[in-house]
């Protein structure tokens, strides 16, 4: 068994235990620290929190028999004070509102300094986060956000009156649009720890944020955690919920690292996407699960105009060790990506009861940089998910999402407007109780998928299977048990790929220039 620390502060770290498991370990384990007993484990990416800081630690794990399976050595880091709410006047009685005594802590905390909420219900606003700061929710610390009209700082798209020039903080589905403020937004922020074992309300429901008329009013709604133009940023083992729309939501952040976060919403609730980074370099995402009403992970790039000028694309995503249930995507790419998304890898995950597993949506319009290319989906188990795979090149919500141009199975002249899929590969993909269509690939006849890549891929269909849409796009009959279906495709491998239970030919495939095929039927 090989131990890997992923995140360090001064009273908490991020151990992932590596011996083959995905997201929850075959047995328990005990934790020792320093030969003292700290608890078991059974997850493959755990939090290990009070610890004291700039103190040597050895982590120990023992199997149920009492060996010890693996070790690792680390050492906290130091911190310069520590600053309780309490002593700023918060109450944590959860009437009063708390926010500007905990801010007043943020505020005043120095560098290298710790923050600390203790346990309590603390009702608060918006709260901005500092650079070179540790901000720790303890157990039992509840953060409650009151979101009523009036209350909340609103976020300008844009804050100068040249768009050209402008500096956007607000945004909404890739575009600079005013916004309410998060319960938590940085700023510019770097070297920030936000992490502990407390919890995290939105307090959203149909009677408010998630009502038809307020899904898209301006200011639009808030995030949970909105980090724009940040680095260095490091989330750990909080618990959120009911949030009123995308909970974390990073913009033009580079070295972003969130671990062990659990995020729950409604399976009805709309738009509450877990992670969404947007233009965002060197993330990683690991052992945090999802249950909720969207896509659990969206990739994204912006869109329009300011997108396309000034492209700045998603690169160097990793997600793994990571619980997908419930949402519309597991794992998705787009649809707002007009400055491209390359080099993500999605390995060791499980999804369950989604209605895509691994998803890919774009459009005509979105343009040049539109670039998708360089991912890589692995070692991935999927269990009553409606379509495992999908590429979407007509994905059709937005306004003009239904025209022609958008639409057309054509071919259309390829121009600046025209985006491009590069390399995909999927491989060791397991998928039981599948329902519409085991993938569903369609590129655009003007310019092709280039590469799709399966191998050791297995599918099997639900015995009660229910027919439904494979994708977001016009012209599209409903399917049931379908294999794999492909249209606009430069060159598909297939090999070692196993399907059982399709209703028709286990390979659909039209418009592919090249096909290199080893099927199992």
């Amino acid at each position: 068994m090989e131990l890997a620390i992923l995140m360090l502060t001064v009273g908490s770290a991020v151990v992932e235990i590596k011996c083959g498991s995905i997201y929850r370990l075959e047995e328990a384990y005990t934790i020792f620290l320093n030969g003292e007993e700290r608890g078991t484990t059974q997850k493959v990416v755990t939090s290990l929190f009070n610890l004291s800081p700039d103190r040597d630690y050895l982590l120990q794990l023992a199997g149920e028999d009492g060996s010890i399976r693996g070790e690792i050595s680390f050492h906290t880091k130091t911190e310069t004070a520590v600053l309780n709410v309490r002593d700023f006047g918060a109450s944590g009685e959860g009437e009063q509102d708390d926010t500007v005594f905990i801010q007043a802590a943020i505020m005043a905390c120095p560098p290298e300094g710790r923050v600390v909420i203790p346990p309590g219900k603390y009702r608060v606003t918006s709260l901005f986060l500092k650079s070179n700061s540790n901000l720790e929710l303890e157990e039992g610390a509840v953060l409650i956000y009151d979101g009523r009209p009036g209350r909340l700082p609103i976020l300008p798209g844009l804050l100068s009156g040249k768009e050209e020039n402008s500096f956007a903080l607000g945004s909404w589905e890739g575009e600079a649009a005013d916004m309410y403020a998060a319960l938590f937004t940085g700023c510019g922020a770097e070297n920030v720890n936000l992490y502990g074992k407390g919890e995290i309300l939105g307090g959203a429901s149909m009677e408010d944020w998630w009502s038809e008329e307020n899904r898209q009013s301006s200011p639009h709604r808030p995030r949970m955690l909105f980090l724009t133009h940040c680095k260095h940023i490091r989330v750990q083992g909080l618990h959120f919920s009911m949030c009123p729309s995308w909970c974390i939501h990073p913009c033009f952040c580079s070295d972003l690292g969130i671990y062990d976060v659990e995020i729950i919403n409604p399976e009805d609730s709309p738009n509450t996407d877990g992670i969404n980074p947007e233009s965002c370099e060197d993330v990683e995402i690991a052992g945090c699960h999802f249950s909720l009403g969207d896509d659990c992970i969206a990739i994204k790039s912006g869109k329009g105009r300011r997108a396309q000028e000034n492209p700045v694309p998603g690169s160097h995503i990793q997600i793994r060790q990571c619980f997908m249930e419930n949402g519309h995507g597991g794992v998705t790419i787009g649809s707002e990506i007009s400055s491209g998304v390359h080099h993500v890898t999605v390995r060791d995950c499980c999804f369950r009861n989604t209605d895509r597993g691994l998803r890919i949506k774009t459009r005509r319009g979105r343009g040049k940089s539109c670039v998708v290319d360089a991912i890589l989906f692995e070692n991935i188990y999927m269990e009553q998910v409606d379509t495992p795979f999908v590429l979407n090149c007509f994905y059709f919500c937005e306004l003009d999402g239904r025209s022609d141009y958008v639409q057309t199975k054509e071919a259309l002249p390829a121009d600046e407007r025209t985006p491009n899929m590069g390399e995909l590969v999927f491989r060791h993909i397991y998928c039981t109780d599948c329902h519409i269509a085991a993938a569903f690939f369609y590129g655009l006849p003007e310019k092709k998928i280039k590469s799709v890549i399966m191998e050791d891929v297995r599918i099997r269909y639900a015995k009660d299977a229910r027919p439904g849409l494979p994708a977001m796009m016009c012209g599209v009959e409903k399917m049931c048990r379908k294999g794999l279906f492909f249209r606009n495709v430069e060159r598909l491998c297939l090999k070692g790929i196993d399907i059982r239970g399709q209703e028709s030919e286990a390979i659909d495939a039209a418009d592919v220039d090249v096909i290199i095929r080893e099927v199992q039927e």
